[in-house]
Order: structure tokens, then C-alpha cells, then sequence
């Protein structure tokens, strides 16, 4: 059997016209190259994305605030093209839809409402398509250690445990990582036991990812540009701080935010993305303690890299410039952990999330 050489690369972002949309591309493993295919047009700021488990549909926030708010839409994926066809949306009862996942069965999609400082769960259907919401909670609260972006709640990320037993997501206005119960029978979220993890005030919880293994959690902070190691309690959900690094090099003092965090496959990495120093940071993971050793950090040749990807055999990262309109190839050695340019790089106006999946 030979190894797939060929992707298929879903790319968000934010629209200012009807010809704008969700961005279909292959990518090629072998070269780092990526060929435009199509584009799912008439969607209205899909800033992030989620691919479902059986990769037969793709889940898209509408990242909206004033009195219609937020929505999450539901596409078909074709499976020779891989192009998009609209299913349906459902409105996500709150502002800034920033976030979407699906639980590890593919049974529900759960967004996380950033302006309004909400999450929402909703059940999908055998063709992909959403039912009405089954769980809503609002946050209450507010942090107020930055008074400028933590005067209320601002849920900014939301995603199941490896074991679909709990669900986590970062509320970066309360400074919190909170915990859910995931009750999948009655498709309803619940404070978990150890409900919350406090982080730093000030620093601003955004995104999170899990160790493969699931023993470690890091998430990455918005306005601290830190990186928060964690002990990952899979039988409790219960969060343990190890460590919190920089993700910004030592005696950098121009303005810059922390964006997203992606896991390396092998579980040996982790890579965050600084939006103003405008680079991917890059750690090393000891798999023994979870601590994590800066290796560097590599421009991503653009402008606020808001969202990045990780191919599935671990070997390339696609990084999305926001202010760039680019898509930048970059290869990963899978024995260091760094990033070297393959010199492709693809206009695309406004990328904001880049998500990958086998083709065929």
C-alpha cells in the first residue's frame, strides 16, 4: 500500500464579497504545493472551520455580531472532489461565532461565541445537516485584569477531550479554562467536577490543544503570549499547571498577540502562532513531564498569522497570513521540530483557518 501524497486543504476566512468563501486546494506532501480546486461561495465570514470525523462533512462558523448574531453552517464534502455543498445553518445564539468542533463520534458540533461569551452544542444529523441547538451556556463574569478586552466573558475555543468525556473551552474575558461534562445520550453540556482552571489575570485564554496522548493539555494565551503546560486528569478533567513559557523571543517588546497552537502528530512538538511578531514558535515536548524547551521561532513570511495546519504525516505547516491575503508552505522536520520555507506560497484573500484531511 502506498502512502497518500495528496490532501485536501479547507481554508476559512473573512469575506467581503459573494464571490468570497471557504477555499478548496489540494496539497501536494510531496512538495509542500498547493493547486486551487474550488471555492464555496456566499458565506459569509466562515472564520473557522471543522472537518467531521467520517471527513464527509465540514462544519463553519459565521463569525457575526449585531442583532442576527453568530451562525455555524454545515457543508457536504464531495468525496472524489472534495469541493462543498451547503447543507444548512443554525444560529448560534450569541455574537463573534469564532470557534467550531465536532465531539470525537461526530454526533454534535459545539461552537464558542466570543462576543457574547457563550457556548453551544448542536446535534448532527446522518446527513450532516444540524438540528436546532440541544445545550446552551452563557458564561458569567469578567476577569477586568486588562480592562480593555476582559470586561465581560469572550469564549474563544471549545473542544472535546481525547476520551469524548469532557469538553474544554477557553474563555479568554473570564481568564479561565473552563470544563464541561459532555453528556452525549441527552446531548447537554454540564460544569464538570473541577469546573474551571484559573489562568494568570490578564493573560487571556485562547486556544488549546491536547497531547495525542491525552495526558497533557497546552493552551495559548492571547494578550500574555504565553504557552501554559498542563497535567491533563482524564478521569476527573481536572487541569494541574506544570509550566508557562513565552512564545515570543527574550527582550521583544513590540506589539504582538498570541493566535493558535497545533500539536505536532508524534506528540513530540508544539507550535503557537504571534500575531505582530508575526512568526510560529516552536517547543519541544518532554513526553515524561509534558515540559516543553523553546527551539526557535521562524517567520511566517506574512502578516498576522492567525491560524496554522499541520499536514497528517506531520511533515509540512501551512501558515495563514491574514493581512497578507497568503498561505505559506513551510517543511517540518519530524527529528528537530523546525521549519524551513518550500517557497510555495498562495494568495488567498483573508485566510483565518486552514484545515487539512487525506484525499479519497
Amino acid at each position: 500500500m502506498t502512502q497518500t501524497t495528496e490532501f485536501l486543504v479547507y481554508v476559512g476566512t473573512y469575506t467581503r464579497g459573494p464571490e468570497e468563501g471557504i477555499y478548496v486546494y489540494t496539497f501536494d506532501a510531496a512538495t509542500g504545493a498547493l493547486q486551487y480546486q474550488s471555492v464555496a461561495a456566499g458565506v459569509v465570514n466562515p472564520s473557522f472551520l471543522a472537518i467531521h470525523p467520517s471527513q464527509r462533512f465540514l462544519y463553519a462558523t459565521n463569525e457575526l455580531g449585531g442583532e442576527s448574531g453568530g451562525a455555524v453552517s454545515a457543508f457536504a464534502i464531495d468525496p472524489a472532489s472534495g469541493n462543498l455543498t451547503f447543507i444548512n445553518s443554525q444560529p448560534a445564539k450569541g455574537t463573534a461565532t469564532c470557534y467550531v468542533s465536532t465531539d470525537r463520534t461526530g454526533q454534535y458540533a459545539m461552537a464558542a461565541n466570543y462576543g457574547s461569551g457563550s457556548i453551544i452544542m448542536f446535534p448532527i444529523q446522518p446527513d450532516g445537516s444540524l438540528k436546532p441547538d440541544s445545550s446552551f451556556i452563557q458564561h458569567e463574569g469578567a476577569s477586568r485584569a486588562n480592562p480593555a478586552r476582559q470586561e465581560s466573558p469572550h469564549a474563544h475555543s471549545i473542544m472535546p477531550d481525547p476520551n469524548n468525556r469532557y469538553v474544554l473551552a477557553c474563555d479568554l474575558g473570564l481568564d479561565k479554562v473552563m470544563v464541561y461534562n459532555l453528556d452525549l445520550p441527552n446531548g447537554l453540556l454540564t460544569p464538570a467536577p473541577h469546573p474551571w482552571a484559573q489562568v494568570t489575570p490578564g493573560m487571556g485564554p485562547r486556544h488549546f490543544a491536547f497531547h495525542p496522548q491525552g495526558q497533557y493539555v497546552y493552551v495559548v494565551t492571547e494578550m500574555g503570549s504565553t504557552i501554559i503546560a498542563y497535567a491533563y486528569d482524564a478521569e476527573q478533567g481536572k487541569l494541574d499547571e506544570l509550566q508557562t513559557l513565552s512564545t515570543l523571543p527574550e527582550g521583544y517588546q513590540g506589539d504582538t498577540t498570541g493566535a493558535d497552537i497545533q500539536m505536532h502528530p508524534s506528540g513530540k512538538f508544539v507550535y503557537t502562532s504571534n500575531r505582530g511578531h508575526d512568526s510560529i514558535a516552536m517547543f519541544a515536548i518532554d513526553e515524561s513531564t509534558g515540559l516543553l524547551t523553546s527551539i526557535g521561532y521562524e517567520s511566517t513570511q506574512g502578516r498576522v498569522p492567525r491560524n496554522f495546519a499541520i499536514d497528517p504525516t506531520g511533515t509540512f505547516l501551512l501558515a495563514a497570513n491574514q493581512n497578507s491575503d497568503t498561505v505559506v508552505s513551510f517543511h517540518l522536520d519530524p527529528v528537530t521540530g523546525k521549519l524551513t520555507p518550500t517557497g510555495h506560497v498562495t494568495e488567498i484573500p483573508r485566510p483565518v483557518c486552514v484545515k487539512m484531511m487525506a484525499r479519497g
